[in-house]
């Protein structure tokens, strides 16, 4: 039914500013009229702009409608270049509109790109993410289609990398797997090479992947189903020969780049097909019907950005009246109407008895009965119609209209009792799109055939594949590994998820192509497309994502809540809203909007989701998993790996395995092998892929690791660059050569501990960029590991090169070809060209004990037996693991004491160990305060392991700068921490909370508001510090000198160790009244900002209190305190800087350790 012309009108299109992936971009054009479309049975009226984007290449005139011709067919020219590029144009700028990167400079230099390879080839070569963007815009364009709200879940098999028939049927066989799916259908498009210059195209000769032979009889009646029939003969010319059965699956044709058609027999165990049975006829099964679960159209070209791919094997689900009313019903098919209207016993002798129409229901009945009873996906006409109504009314909505062709979108059966028999349509062509072409046979050169082929053609059978061993293992694994991308992405501050990501990368890459990205480096354009995302993250601070996933983080709560991506960086609104919902509190109630982005959805699988009436969400067809790091001493627990993976949920991803926290205190290594092979397994089912290694071997790989000494190798070498800029290269950091001025120890000398002032310089230092910083940001110091415990080390190395002799580490890796396997030496990813020295001293951990990997490769080079015992059971038992770690707490060189057998290659064990990461301090000072200089308040960490009966352990970086002399050259980085900035308002108050080193941002916030002080007034800035005695008052000269200057004011000192003085915590003075009162004040009546640093446990405790502090002074209820709280994060009144556990070492390994022991004792 077309639209009913009398009523369309000229109208200001609401969705005007829409183009036709749905997208709204600036207005280019001028505003649209819209056609009217009526529904005849509710009455509603769309409004149609949609069309106005439609090709002009319609088959109607304006004197004939053609609306009822079965297909037009398209030209089989290739197309010229002037009409590529124009075509291409146009699908690249849809392309990045639906980016939202439209007019961008990515935008021009890829259609630069793509204009120019056209000019110079006639073709050019789009991107896997183009192909499935445009293979699912197509699918939403298909004016015929009813079954078009499922568009956004298209699986798009990229098979442009095949050359032959073989490697057709190889990928064809692959998509008939994964779409059949053991009956749960999934939706599923292989596209082939496209339409060139000079080559035959790629076809399928057959209409459909799966068919039934029609063999014609002398007598003129056809054996099997009469629209194969012609087909049939075709394939019995090419030297075929079936068993003459009414239900012979038919073999695939294939035509690959030489031109020439190949026989292959699609393997029985890929094809599933459905007996017909009735409900409540016996006599149906003696019929002896059946049809097969997938429908896979072949017979259509691919039409997108001026390219024709002429190979398109797409496959979806059946609609009940395709198989009951057409394949078996329809006269010309297998005419099973008369036959069951007679076991009926109803009169065909005569119309009026409506014995078409009985004998058509209960075939659909029968239909639908038996792949319900099987377990395979099918849809009745009903509910298929009404989804699409839904579909028709989201598409008006979102884009301006819905081309359908009404006479295919009318069920043949039942056809106004169906919704869209009463609703107008418009009929237009829109690009890309899926067309009509030619059948192969018909165009292919037969003449030329016989020139060069004597007698028929060589059937390939199956079992006659080169690669193939058993097809349903080995042949999936082996094609799909080389297409299947999964996308591993991480976030790490100590480089520890990239290490995991890595090992994840290895597993999968014995049946997937792995790509490791870190987050940071990723395009969020890409995501919508991705087969698989497997994240692999860590938390920062007390609930934060880490440095270099703040972006991916903030893109996708862009994607989420429907903002432009410019928005959220340039709007503060849009920022703060981020950060709420980055923070993630899991300890505490959390706000509305944080539970409506981040509760988890359930996905439910396409099977029983084929009629989703809602719209696409952006990852519905994203297969994910979580693993997600993090420390149980912070209160919120890996937060954002669970926000990560609730954002995905929320986006319509599919969890293929659910989220998986692995703990720094307690097994985090085997939790994730744990995960990572799990989740590697499912993957491969959910791809119907044989995993290619076991679960026990692949458990196995986890705990032995892929290198010896045989694939790393020391190669000499020489580099010009100092130290700090390696370490910039190796980290990804700027580092800049600073030089110690000063290391001055706050406390006095008889104090037992030591925390220093220590004043780095930039003066007189080449460094060619501005150096600058703000109060609240952050240093980052390189340290070097102690002079002992390298020392030691060394002499457990064997094959150790000149201390002095610049090498370069390089690793033996495998390189596929085609000729085969080919191994190459590679330099190391990370570690730059060093002499061991500088390797062993400032690019490799030592200091944090070994992992379980690791230790497993100690005990194969133990000599003694009892010691390869007890690393063998530490390498695979994680609580005996966690025990002897947290209890010893032991580095590189107690281990080695500890086990004195071992000795190991010095360029393996330098390819093993992980490398020394950056530790960071708050900047101490103001640079108006102090110009050239920054000074950090570093506590001095020296601990005893054991029960305190241990030996002596040093703080890293801590020890470093208490041992290192004036004008050393001591390696850093700045990074900005906004997240703790002043406000930009001078004159709102400040609260600071920070006992110990936890005041060091609050120095350099003092001397910040000193200096701003002279050109403005500013609000109160009011401190609440502790230590443990008086003697530790940090800062407190200067302290005072602010107070006298009226810069800071100074609530009593909170003291938790003073002699005659009853203990007290920073929180504890916030609840005395006077205090509370004036924090009350100054946050809630006069709007200022709370500052808390320190360690995690206290600033919990300080988050509590502030909320009882709103309810005793505000008289507020828990509820409203809890949401007052709240608030002042939503607008960045709250501001947390976390350094974690390291002052608390020795405690928090005591308490693991023992958490160790009483799960040994329950494992016995």
């Amino acid at each position: 039914m077309s639209a009913d012309y009398s009523m369309v009108k000229a109208i200001e299109s609401p969705n005007s500013d829409l183009i036709p992936n749905g997208k709204r971009i600036p207005e280019i054009e001028p505003r649209t009229s819209a056609v009217v479309l009526k529904n005849h049975f509710s009455g509603k009226l769309a409004f149609d702009t949609l069309h106005k984007a439609a090709s002009k290449n319609g088959s109607c005139g304006e004197e004939i409608c053609c609306g009822s011709i079965w297909m037009n067919l398209s030209d089989r020219k290739v197309r010229n270049r002037e009409l590529v590029i124009k075509e291409a144009m146009e699908f690249i700028d849809q392309y990045y509109r639906s980016l939202k990167r439209w007019g961008t400079k990515a935008h021009e230099t890829r259609a630069g790109q793509i204009r120019n390879e056209v000019e110079n080839t006639g073709t050019y070569n789009m991107t896997e993410t183009e192909i499935a963007f445009g293979a699912k815009l197509a699918w939403r364009n298909a004016s015929r289609c009813i079954g078009r709200i499922q568009w956004n879940k298209l699986q798009v098999f990229d098979a442009r990398y095949v050359g032959t028939a073989q490697g057709m049927f190889e990928a064809i066989c692959n998509h008939i797997r994964y779409s059949t799916n053991k009956g749960n259908l999934r939706s599923a498009i292989t596209v082939f090479q496209p339409r060139m210059e000079g080559r035959g195209d790629f076809r399928i000769w057959n209409s459909q992947l799966i068919g039934y032979a029609g063999y014609r009889q002398p007598d003129g009646s056809i054996v099997g189903d009469p629209l194969n029939a012609e087909f049939t003969e075709v394939c019995q010319k090419l030297g075929w020969s079936g068993q003459g059965t009414r239900f012979d699956i038919l073999p695939l044709v294939l035509q690959g780049s030489d031109g020439e058609p190949k026989l292959f027999n699609i393997p029985s165990e890929l094809v599933l097909e459905v007996p017909i049975v009735h409900p409540e006829f016996d006599w149906f099964l003696d019929l002896g019907l059946k049809w097969y679960a997938l429908p896979a159209v072949t017979s259509m070209k691919f039409d997108c950005g001026g390219l024709e791919y002429t190979a398109v094997p797409f496959s979806g689900w059946y609609m009940v009246t395709e198989i009951g009313s057409r394949d078996l019903g329809d006269p010309h098919r297998y005419n099973q109407l008369e036959v069951i209207a007679t076991r009926m016993g109803l009169d065909t002798c005569t119309n009026i008895s409506l014995w078409k129409d009985k004998a058509s229901v209960e075939l659909n009945l029968a239909v639908l009965h038996s792949y319900q009873r099987c377990g395979v996906t099918i849809v009745d006409h009903h509910t298929a119609t009404e989804s699409f109504m839904k579909h028709h009314e989201n598409e008006t909505r979102i884009r301006g209209g819905c081309p359908g062709d009404w006479v295919w979108l009318i069920p043949p059966t039942s056809g106004s009792l169906c919704p869209v028999f009463h609703q107008e349509f418009l009929n237009y062509t829109l690009k890309p799109m899926y067309d009509y072409q030619e059948p192969a046979w018909k165009t292919y050169d037969w003449k030329k055939r016989s020139l060069h082929h004597n007698g028929v053609s060589r059937k390939f059978h199956f079992k006659e594949i080169a690669r193939a061993v058993k097809f349903t293992s080995k042949l999936f694994g082996q094609v799909l590994s080389r297409r299947i991308k999964a996308t591993i992405l991480y976030a790490t501050e100590t480089g520890k998820s990239a290490t995991f990501a890595s090992q994840l990368a290895e597993i999968f890459s014995h049946a997937f192509h792995p790509q490791v990205k870190c987050m940071d480096d990723y395009d969020i354009a890409e995501i919508e497309h991705e087969n698989i995302v497997l994240v692999v993250c860590s938390t920062f601070g007390n609930g934060d994502p880490p440095e270099n996933g703040e972006r991916f983080a903030r893109e996708l709560i862009t994607m989420k809540l429907g903002h432009d991506r410019e928005e959220i960086g340039s709007n503060e609104r849009s920022r703060k809203d981020a950060r709420a919902i980055l923070r993630m509190n899991s300890a505490e109630p959390k706000p509305q909007t944080f539970e409506r982005l981040c509760s988890v959805v359930s996905v439910a699988s396409l099977a029983s989701d084929v009629t989703n009436e809602d719209p696409p969400l952006p990852l519905s067809n994203v297969r994910f998993s979580v693993f997600a790091l993090g420390s149980s001493a912070y209160p919120n627990f890996c937060a954002f790996g669970k926000f990560t993976d609730s954002l995905f949920g929320e986006l319509g991803g599919e969890r293929i395995l659910a989220l998986a926290c692995g703990d720094e205190l307690s097994g985090q290594e085997q939790a994730f092998k744990e995960w990572a092979v799990r989740v590697y397994q499912l993957a491969c089912e959910t791809f119907c892929i044989d995993s290619g290694i076991s679960e026990n071997d692949l458990s196995i790989r986890f705990h032995s690791a892929q290198k010896d000494e045989s694939s790393v190798r020391f190669k000499p070498n020489e580099t010009n660059l100092d130290i700090s800029t390696r370490l910039g290269a190796t980290h990804g950091r700027k580092v800049i050569p600073l030089r110690l001025k000063s290391n001055d120890n706050l406390l006095p000398k008889s104090s037992e501990l030591a925390t220093l002032n220590v004043s780095l310089t930039w003066k007189d230092i080449e460094w060619k960029e501005p150096i600058a910083f703000l109060p609240g940001d952050h240093v980052g110091l390189f340290a070097k590991n102690r002079k002992e415990v390298v020392e030691g080390i060394y002499r457990r190395l064997k094959n150790m090169p000149d201390r002095n002799q610049t090498i370069q580490v390089e690793l033996l890796e495998e390189i596929p070809t085609i000729a085969g396997p080919k191994f190459v030496w590679n330099p190391h990813g990370k570690l730059p060209s060093a002499t061991l020295d500088e390797l062993f001293y400032s690019f490799l951990d030592i200091t944090t004990p070994p992992t379980q990997q690791l230790l497993s490769v100690f005990s194969h080079r133990a000599e003694k037996e009892d010691e390869k015992k007890k690393l063998q059971m530490l390498a695979t038992n994680t609580a005996e693991y966690d025990a002897w770690k947290y209890g010893k707490w032991p580095h590189m060189l107690e281990v080695f004491e500890e086990f004195p057998s071992v000795s190991i290659d010095a360029a393996l064990l330098v390819s093993l160990l992980p490398l020394l990461q950056p530790r960071f301090y708050s900047v101490s000072s103001s640079l108006v305060y102090f110009p050239e200089e920054v000074h950090l308040t570093v506590g001095v960490l020296q601990f005893r392991s054991q029960g305190d009966n241990g030996p002596l352990h040093y703080g890293v970086c801590s020890n470093y700068l208490l041992n290192s002399k004036k004008g050393d050259v001591i390696s850093a980085f700045f990074r900005s921490e906004n997240r703790f900035h002043l406000p930009e308002e001078g004159n709102l108050p400040v609260v600071m909370v920070g006992p110990g080193t936890g005041i060091a941002p609050f120095r350099s916030f003092w001397q910040e508001k000193l200096a701003m002080s002279k050109k403005e007034p500013q609000g109160e800035l009011l401190l609440l510090f502790g230590c443990r005695t008086k003697e530790m008052d940090l800062y407190h000269d200067e302290k005072e000198y602010m107070r006298r200057k009226e810069i800071l004011t100074l609530l009593p000192l909170a003291l938790s160790r003073e002699p005659k003085i009853k203990k007290s915590y920073v929180q504890d003075r916030l609840l005395e009244n006077d205090h509370a009162q004036h924090v009350f004040d100054l946050i809630v009546r006069k709007r200022g900002h709370f500052y808390v640093c320190g360690d995690c446990t206290m600033a919990e405790a300080v988050s509590k209190v502030l909320r009882t502090v709103f309810q005793n002074i505000g008289h507020m209820t828990p509820e409203e305190a809890d949401e007052y709280f709240l608030h002042m994060q939503d607008d960045g009144r709250y501001h947390e800087d976390i350094f974690g556990i390291t002052l608390r070492a020795a405690e928090v390994h005591s308490k693991t350790h023992e958490s160790a022991k009483t799960q040994i004792e329950q494992q016995n």
